[in-house]
């Protein structure tokens, strides 16, 4: 029986401000797989990506995933780019329900613009409307594959999804609210 939920998708689709009301809610515990990356290599994801790499910081998700999907009756946000390997998702998916987030580009371009300093270097380039849809492009198998459950959040508030998850849980089999 799984008794996780992973909340897996892009930058800006709503990973980390769903995941924070749909624990509430439950009265789970709220996971961030990057805060917990950024705590234990002592600096932001974006120093990470800049000072050491993305494989070091590959390495480290790795690491805080296999930790992550031991727990139980949590609400796991992602990072966005956790399901290109697939030992995570053969970790996350043995405890947890994979919901994934998506967005139109230009939804996660209007998300992200305001916070660009934070984000990691993805999104520094000239174009990044184009960047965006390039990563989009590339990772949709990733994400599709992973999936257990997916809705668009485009056009619905934080609410509304967290409320159309928990009616999807309702009836996923092998899912317990309870356990």
């Amino acid at each position: 029986m799984k008794t996780n939920i992973a909340l897996v998708g892009f930058m800006g689709t709503g990973k980390t401000s769903v995941g924070q009301a749909l624990a509430k809610k439950l009265g789970w515990q709220f996971v961030e797989v990057d805060a917990l990356i950024e705590h234990m290599a002592g600096k932001s994801t974006a120093d990470i990506f800049q000072q050491d790499g993305e494989i070091a910081f590959r390495e480290l998700e790795i690491e805080v995933t296999r930790q992550v999907a031991r727990g139980r009756k949590q609400v796991i946000a992602c990072g966005g780019g956790v399901v290109l390997n697939t030992i995570n998702i053969a970790r996350l998916k043995e405890t947890s329900v994979m919901v994934l987030l998506t967005a139109s580009p230009d939804t996660v371009l209007k998300r992200t613009a305001a916070d660009r300093t934070v984000r990691p270097m993805l999104l520094n380039a000239e174009d990044p409307a184009a960047r965006i849809r390039g990563l989009l492009k590339y990772r949709r198998p990733f994400y599709e594959t992973a999936a257990d459950i997916t809705l668009n959040t485009s056009r619905l508030d934080i609410d509304a999804v967290t409320d159309l998850i928990i009616e999807k849980l309702r009836n996923h089999e092998g899912f317990d609210f309870q356990e």
